[in-house]
């Protein structure tokens, strides 16, 4: 399986008593579709995952596999600091079917050595349901090194990396170690010049959105029309900025409020974002013609 394009982050709606609020998740559903992602990822941090009972983050990706109704690929987001968790979430979301892929996060906190984290990333790899591997040291605290996606590549269920290092010569060196491995950006403001040495796509926040604006430059820039996706680059480029002055998914759930399309809701530790924050985001998405 190959897997390119925007794949959007998907948050998770919750109602104003705190509970999931599953229609608005079709709702959210739907716009993607609407907007012509190829993919969307449900239930991975910016899902606010670590803060889902099992229950509910094996009703979300059920939920979001029923809506999408194979007009977009879906990935779950499955992964854990625990092999043993990462296996459980994974074999539920093969059980729900429908799903074509799930997003595997390094190992958080226990921050295994390279041995380790290879045999988690193929232990998941090893139930059958293709695997992106997911690098993200800000978070995580810890690489996956280059050796490692390199032996991971190798396996048939590994289809590819959403590279969150914040660095652009990391696609080139894996695309040099792992010729014809796919390697999706992590970071939208980070996808064009990506692409342009050899990411296939976006994991993307921004595209909750605009799913279709972010659809159309990463299409362009995969057909090598750079002028036209620099052209929606530096027009997003202020909103891709200010998504993350604050924690995520926190200025993607106060963006989707602003626009009238979540509950203003986030389940602790995460919580509403400061007066200073929201006043700079609420600007961008004004001039922006968002709000």
């Amino acid at each position: 399986m190959k897997i390119s394009g925007t794949i959007t982050a998907l948050v998770t709606p919750f109602a104003k008593d705190g509970s999931v609020d599953y229609g608005r998740l079709r709702d959210l559903v739907e716009e993607q579709v609407a907007g012509g992602v190829e993919g969307i990822c449900a239930v991975g941090t910016s899902g606010e995952s670590p803060t889902l009972t099992h229950e509910e983050h094996h009703k979300v990706v059920e939920k979001a596999i029923e809506f999408a109704a194979g007009r977009v690929k879906i990935v779950a987001g499955t992964g854990a600091n625990s092999t043993a968790e990462a296996v459980s979430l994974t074999k539920a979301a093969i059980a729900a079917g429908g799903a074509d892929a799930c997003l595997q996060v390094t190992p958080y906190y226990n921050k295994p050595n390279a041995e380790g984290l290879y045999r988690h990333f193929s232990t998941v790899a090893d139930l059958g349901l293709p695997v992106i591997l997911y690098n993200v040291p800000g978070r995580t605290g810890r690489e996956i090194p280059l050796e490692t996606v390199v032996r991971l590549a190798a396996h048939p269920n590994v289809i590819a990396v959403k590279e969150a290092s914040g660095s652009v010569d990391r696609v080139s060196a894996i695309r040099a170690a792992a010729p014809g491995f796919t390697v999706l950006s992590g970071d939208d403001a980070l996808a064009l010049p990506m692409i342009a040495v050899g990411a296939e796509g976006v994991v993307s926040v921004a595209s909750n959105l605009i799913p279709k604006e972010m659809g159309g430059m990463v299409r362009s820039a995969l057909a090598g029309d750079f002028v036209s996706a620099r052209r929606v680059h530096e027009k997003y480029y202020r909103l891709f900025r200010d998504l993350f002055i604050d924690v995520n998914p926190v200025m993607v759930k106060e963006a989707l409020w602003l626009m009238g399309r979540v509950e203003r809701v986030f389940r602790l530790p995460l919580c509403e974002t400061d007066e200073a924050c929201l006043a700079r985001l609420k600007k961008t998405l004004g001039e922006l013609g968002l709000i």
